[in-house]
């Protein structure tokens, strides 16, 4: 990478809020490289094995916390976030969401993953934003990240002004909550910092208090181990015994965090059609989504964030979340269901599917 010279920062920052306003960001800042306030906290993380499963958290270590190590050359982030809150969102949404979680039968995919997979739709929106960049200052070095590399992407954000650390983990701001998705361009143009903001979780303790499992075991501190969208998402193994009916209905990631906060009052619509819910996944009962074969769970996921998981961890996921309803009321159209796929079921989900089962007969 190279530095470029003689630009009108404040001026070019201008036009690259304006490019990515039309290319559906929300918002846009600049952080500086230097994270060393971050450090230490990050290894004390790593120290705990809260990262679970997640190697490749240990595996960078403190590269995590140094751009510029990831990236020679690199001199400034620019950071984006974009709202993904589906355009028809309606008033009282957390409400409707709260409701969804209170039916055994129905089986709830957090929110942000309801529609086009946001790696895919802000990777392609930030190079195009990179783009925009290089044509106006000339070639630049930079690489495009969302969610992709070893990078503090919420650490990024919040020296960037784009909003500060919620006591959950995510960024927050005051008026668009904490229903977005972060990118960033790694660049080595001296572009002017856009600064941080002040925080505003005060003596909240919402989400402490409303995470099912307890994985917020402390502000600001997140133990993946026991987060529900860990557990369904990027641990592959089986999902631990005590945690299971907790769970409940939920069978891709958890938003039970960010439906407490009090700032996602304010949080915003999308822009983009990408993030509207697609049909099958906007309000679908356990037994439609566990009656689909592995060639339709491959169709109705494509372009979805959902798809990375694969097959056995969504009929996994799906299995827990039924015995859940069977543990809240006995169903024999449930019960038929998890029975019939144990004759063909790989050894992660048959045993699941047999605690389900199970526990559903020791209640009994």
């Amino acid at each position: 990478m190279r530095q470029q010279h003689h630009l009108d920062g404040q001026s070019l920052l201008q036009r690259l809020r304006e490019w990515a306003h039309g290319l559906g960001f929300s918002q846009i800042g600049v952080a500086d490289v230097k994270l060393d306030a971050a450090e230490a906290g990050l290894q004390a993380w790593l120290d705990a094995g809260f990262h679970g499963s997640m190697n490749y958290m240990a595996a960078h270590g403190a590269k995590r916390a140094r751009p510029a190590a990831l990236l020679p050359g690199t001199l400034r982030v620019i950071t984006a976030r974009m709202d993904y809150l589906p355009r028809d969102t309606p008033v009282g949404w957390a409400d409707r969401e709260r409701r969804a979680l209170a039916d055994p039968a129905r089986a709830v995919v957090s929110v942000y993953a309801r529609g086009r997979d946001y790696h895919k739709v802000l990777r392609a929106r930030l190079q195009q934003l990179a783009d925009r960049l290089a044509a106006e200052v000339g070639p630049f070095g930079h690489r495009v990240f969302t969610d992709s590399a070893p990078v503090l992407e919420v650490e990024l954000a919040a020296n960037a002004g784009l909003g500060w650390r919620g006591k959950h983990t995510l960024a927050l701001r005051r008026d668009a909550g904490s229903m977005f998705f972060l990118g960033e361009i790694f660049v080595d143009l001296d572009l002017p910092l856009t600064g941080p903001t002040s925080a505003h979780c005060g003596s909240c303790s919402a989400c402490l208090d409303e995470c099912p499992t307890r994985a917020i075991v402390a502000p600001y501190r997140l133990d993946a181990r026991r987060c529900i969208s860990y557990l369904t998402i990027e641990h592959a193994g089986p999902i631990p015994l005590e945690l299971r009916p907790l769970i409940g209905n939920r069978v891709y990631g958890c938003d039970d965090c960010q439906l407490a906060c009090p700032w996602n009052k304010y949080a915003q619509r999308a822009t983009l059609p990408d993030f509207d819910a697609r049909a099958p996944l906007a309000a679908p009962t356990l037994l439609e989504l566990w009656a689909w074969s592995e060639s339709e769970f491959l169709r109705r996921t494509e372009g979805s964030a959902i798809r990375r998981i694969g097959w056995q961890r969504w009929r996994r996921n799906l299995a827990v979340a039924l015995g859940n309803a069977l543990h809240a009321r006995e169903d024999a159209e449930l019960r038929a269901a998890l029975q019939a796929a144990l004759a063909d079921a790989d050894a992660l989900v048959g045993e699941h599917v047999g605690w389900a089962l199970a526990e559903v007969e020791a209640d009994g």
